[in-house]
């Protein structure tokens, strides 16, 4: 609670730019007071530095600008004529307010500062106040709002694949180079993207890279598996709620930052309609509520599903897979970046072996030969897994070592042989169009050609 003994002044200390500032100039702020001078001091306290500020000399008149626009923060006056300060804010988070707000006052008892704290008060200031206190109960009250989301978020980031949350698009083969190119070329739009692919090809590692290279990189990265969470929930934990209980959604958290939705086939039809309108208005309207909320997102998507059967099998609306299906990025499996799995698995030694507090292995030329010749079902998140394996277990199985093993093609003799299953893998894969093969490989015809020349293809 602040108190001060002056008249509202400028001060000079709050004229001068200071960390307040930097935390003010993204928050919109509603000034609700009936003394003209006090609505003019906010305002000239605020102008300079916030994103935008509104006054309004009524409960009723503050009402009306809420209906027409969104707030961050509230700065409102307990007496005034007709509806109190309190019963407004009481009445407002029921229909829908979901900015933080703080009470200004200059009649203060212990009923009233409980009683502002049950309907959602941030804070309780007493009139009058110098500009630096009210400055500093804000940047306080904006604060503590920016920590509960990061703790409200920080569940969803543990929940997160753990390989993916570390990770980064490691690999220079071709494919991986395409994609990496085509992340760059993005990052700074806000179009929707879809990544497809077999599971464990590292779809949200590539999702969490394209947020790093936009301008959102400082804001939230929210990853949500549609799959894992119960559809009489996900509605709430997407969306949110007004009411008693109500509480903000991810959505709402995840405002100016990016939203991955992993498995996006597994959505409930019923929230497919409503998630079609987020995406294409950029505005929510939660459970109970009865305003929209504006938000500023970036949607990602993800499925090893194929949408297109989903569509056709009216378990995916149609529209929606429009709506997201505007760039999709195909992330190759494992099989078909062979060239990788030497970085990959160095990379994958050298932070498990830090992590579980073991000796490294040895990745020897024979090691290399053998898992570049298997299949690789479970793509990138099967080699991580093989690698930890081997890691506790102090060697790699004899398969991989050198006994034998369960590849897909006879046994290799050296890097070259590696080169030559790659190729021809491609050139299968391409029904033996040798111009595609190239142009998934990234060499030119002539390279195709002389090498199927050279082993008598």
């Amino acid at each position: 609670m602040l108190q001060g003994g002056t008249p509202p002044k400028q001060d000079a200390e709050a004229a001068a730019p200071t960390e307040i500032d930097r935390v003010l100039r993204h928050v919109s702020i509603l000034v609700v007071d009936d003394e003209p001078g006090m609505r003019n001091f906010l305002v000239r306290t605020f102008e300079p530095r916030c994103k935008r500020i509104e006054a309004a000399a009524s409960a009723e008149e503050a009402s009306q600008v809420l209906d027409k626009a969104h707030f961050d923060l509230v700065l409102l006056d307990n007496v005034m004529p007709g509806q109190s300060g309190l019963d407004w804010l009481t009445e407002q988070r029921r229909v829908g307010l979901f900015a933080e707000a703080i009470l200004m006052t200059a009649y203060a008892d212990l009923d009233t500062a409980i009683q502002a704290l049950r309907v959602g008060a941030a804070d309780f200031v007493l009139k009058p106040f110098r500009s630096n206190q009210i400055l500093n109960a804000v940047n306080r009250c904006m604060d503590q709002r920016y920590l509960r989301r990061e703790n409200y978020l920080l569940k969803y980031e543990l929940k997160a694949d753990a390989l993916a949350a570390r990770g980064r698009l490691i690999g220079k083969s071709p494919r991986i180079e395409a994609v990496r190119k085509t992340l760059e070329r993005v990052a700074p739009l806000p179009t929707p993207i879809l990544f497809t692919g077999e599971s464990g090809t590292g779809k949200e590692i590539a999702a969490r890279t394209l947020h790093a290279l936009s301008d959102r990189a400082d804001k939230p990265f929210v990853p949500i598996n549609c799959a894992a969470i119960s559809p009489d929930r996900l509605a709430v934990e997407l969306f949110g709620e007004v009411g008693g209980g109500g509480r903000d959604g991810l959505l709402i958290h995840a405002s100016g930052g990016t939203l991955f939705l992993d498995e996006i086939a597994e959505l409930p039809l019923p929230m497919q309609a409503t998630l079609l309108r987020v995406v294409e208005d950029n505005r929510i309207r939660p459970d109970g509520s009865e305003r929209e909320v504006p938000l500023s997102l970036r949607f990602v998507f993800a499925s090893n599903n194929d949408l297109d059967r989903a569509v056709a099998e009216g378990r995916f609306r149609r529209d929606l897979f429009h709506r997201i299906n505007v760039l999709t990025v195909d992330m190759p499996p494992l099989r078909e970046r062979v060239g990788d799995i030497a970085e990959l698995a160095e990379l994958f030694i050298g932070s498990l072996a830090r992590q579980l507090g073991v000796p490294p292995l040895t990745v020897t030329e024979e090691v290399l030969r053998n898992l570049a010749r298997y299949d690789w079902p479970g793509n990138v998140r099967e080699l991580r897994n093989l690698i930890e394996r081997s890691l506790i277990l102090g060697e790699f199985p004899t398969e991989i070592a050198g006994g034998g093993g369960q590849g897909r093609a006879e046994p290799v003799e050296s890097l070259q042989a590696v080169e030559r299953q790659h190729i021809l893998a491609i050139l299968e894969a391409c029904r033996g169009n040798r111009a595609e093969a190239a142009r998934r490989l990234g060499v030119s015809r002539k390279t195709i050609d002389r090498k199927c020349a050279q082993w008598n293809v």
